[in-house]
């Protein structure tokens, strides 16, 4: 970096000094905008079931996401992403339910644009809500089957679209599935609608409140989802998983986990020419929340800076679940 002053003549503290310089000066902002509100939705009426292992999030039904939705809209949130907690008798090892066209997930959409039509909607690509090993594909002598589970995929984006989902975010990892759902879309008429590809999700323990949330994580039991989720320890890799879903017909990409994966988000900035979006995962989110509780740490602060270190390593949107409160705020 080339010098451009010593001290005492350049004082790079002057620029600090002041609140109103300091936002002259920012280099990075954060704006409701920028945030995507991922919502826990369940069957039911009037009720909202917290979730213990993220303080604030609840599961709510159908009637009080119409009303939330608005809320967001009207704090400026574009866009919202459902994921659903489906009852455990729809649960199967193939995952039926997630291509029934009139599922908990088709009907919010339905709901949403009913309501609040200027929301984007978000819809998750992937079993794991829906069948009844945990697992975000097919199961066979213990092992997952690509090809058979991106053709489950492609049907499930389908009912997704055809219920008016803006965008379907494949999440699951499978190779080869962004190309197959942009060719079933394109051949069912669907070709405006956006494919945001989880290109980049790590095998996380950071998932853990997420699987709470959405009822897996004791269906997965001491099974893990190494053999189609990301090794934490590769970053070239990542490179590699996202040039290929860009080639398939990716629209934007997502980074998963996000604070943990600044590094990703940064190099994946630089080297693709396309929005990157980032993943505030509820392991994160609890960790903030717990030491909170506590009065360890300014919680909000910190959610805050969090946030702006996504935005700054390159994210261009963020899904994380303090959206609401953090549009509020700004």
């Amino acid at each position: 970096m080339t010098c451009h002053g010593a001290y005492p003549r350049t004082r790079l503290r002057r620029t600090r000094m002041q609140g109103w310089c300091r936002e002259l000066v920012a280099e990075h902002r954060l704006h409701p905008s920028d945030l995507i509100w991922p919502v826990f939705i369940q069957e039911g009426k009037n009720t909202e079931t917290p979730i213990p292992s993220m303080p604030g999030v609840n599961r709510i039904t159908l009637d009080i996401l119409a009303k939330k939705a608005k809320t967001a809209s009207q704090l400026g949130i574009q866009a919202i992403a459902l994921f659903p907690v489906i009852d455990s008798k729809l649960k199967t090892p193939n995952g039926d339910e997630a291509f029934n066209p009139d599922n908990l997930v088709c009907r919010a959409i339905k709901e949403i644009k009913n309501s609040v039509p200027e929301i984007g909607i978000i819809a998750d690509v992937a079993l794991d809500p829906y069948t009844s090993h945990g697992q975000d594909g097919i199961v066979e002598n213990g092992q997952i089957i690509n090809d058979k589970t991106v053709d489950i995929l492609c049907r499930q984006a389908l009912v997704q679209a055809r219920a008016g989902c803006d965008i379907v975010a494949p999440s699951d990892m499978m190779d080869g599935r962004i190309g197959a759902i942009r060719a079933v879309l394109e051949s069912e008429g669907y070709q405006d609608t956006l494919i945001l590809a989880y290109a980049a999700k790590y095998a996380s323990a950071l998932y853990g409140p997420f699987r709470d949330a959405v009822d897996s994580k004791k269906l997965l039991g001491k099974a893990d989802k190494r053999s189609y989720q990301m090794d934490p320890a590769n970053s070239d890799e990542a490179l590699r998983e996202i040039a290929m879903d860009i080639t398939e017909g990716a629209d934007m990409v997502m980074v998963k986990p996000g604070l943990a994966y600044l590094d990703i988000i940064h190099r994946t900035a630089t080297a693709f020419p396309l929005p990157v979006f980032a993943y505030h995962v509820s392991g994160e989110y609890a960790m903030v929340k717990a030491a909170a509780a506590q009065g360890w740490l300014d919680g909000e602060a910190v959610m805050m800076e969090h946030l702006l270190a996504m935005k700054r390593a390159g994210a261009r949107a963020i899904l994380t679940y303090v959206a609401l409160e953090i549009a509020e705020r700004l």
